[in-house]
């Protein structure tokens, strides 16, 4: 599933400890086991990037703030939701909007 937040205010999506939590709070509420840490990095041109390795799959979101721009892309067997991971990430950002694409694999 890829999932593009618009409209979203530049300092939460600079806020590398938010998008961190956001990232472990997603995968337990689509039930992913992490397979470890999460990774948090700021990127040049302002851009922050979070990934989380789950078993077999990943999570990944990178943050535009200057754009007010997130994109999630959520790679998950056919047995997790995918969306439960969306709706943590949108009651936390308040994004003006939502949209995303699920895609079957493999």
């Amino acid at each position: 599933m890829t999932t593009d937040f618009t409209g979203v205010p530049a300092a939460k999506l600079a806020d590398q400890s938010l998008i961190s939590g956001l990232v472990i709070a997603a995968a337990s509420a689509a039930g992913l086991n992490a397979a470890g840490s999460p990774v948090v990095r700021a990127l040049p041109e302002n851009v922050v990037a979070g990934l989380l390795m789950i078993d077999g799959c990943h999570l990944v979101a990178h943050a535009f703030p200057s754009r007010e721009l997130l994109l999630l892309d959520i790679l998950a067997g056919s047995q997790h939701d995918p969306q439960k991971a969306v709706d943590v990430f949108a009651r936390r950002l308040g994004a003006r909007e939502v949209r995303s694409e699920v895609r079957a694999r493999g």
